[in-house]
């Protein structure tokens, strides 16, 4: 079966599993399944650094579309428009493919990464300017995207039903 994919790229911090949880609780997608590459049991940090770093967000994408079973796919990652061209013809059950781009406030990216428990390993200034440039890359390219949003002035619950409504048109 042919699947819809849907994916909402973000930065680390900008609130993608925060989204997608939402989006669940609210079942305001019940035809799709929505998922989050933190949800994945693949951790980045096997990959970083190694041959297969490359391989980390296809390893990702491929097990969240096996757990979609039949359903579309709303795909939280922080994965580029160019790069899911690059690995598109991995995956021949994918019949169309959305992206959303979301971002927040530079601040606010940093704020939400300091919080982050230790062990997430997110505190790290280097690792941290990496994300608010990500965050910016977003922000400044919105024709990669079929729909652009910065989440900052909106609640979580809002952020998910304006996404929501962009998804099913």
């Amino acid at each position: 079966m042919k699947k819809h994919l849907v994916i909402l790229s973000a930065a680390c911090g900008v609130g993608k599993t925060t989204i997608q949880n939402t989006l669940r609780q609210l079942n305001l997608l019940p035809h799709f399944a929505c998922l989050d590459s933190d949800e994945m049991g693949i951790n980045w940090w096997d990959y970083t650094g190694t041959p297969r770093e490359a391989d980390y967000t296809k390893d990702c994408l491929a097990t969240a579309l096996a757990r979609a079973g039949d359903r579309s796919l709303v795909f939280c990652s922080c994965i580029a428009p160019p790069d899911f061209c690059k690995m598109r013809p991995c995956f021949p059950e994918i019949s169309s493919v959305q992206h959303i781009g979301m971002f927040c406030s530079d601040d606010e990216v940093r704020r939400r990464l300091l919080a982050r428990p230790a062990e997430r390993m997110c505190g790290d200034e280097k690792f941290i300017r990496s994300q608010i440039e990500y965050n910016q890359w977003i922000r400044e390219h919105p024709s990669e995207y079929a729909f652009h949003i910065d989440n900052t002035p909106y609640t979580e619950e809002e952020t998910a039903r304006i996404i929501a409504d962009f998804i099913l048109g």
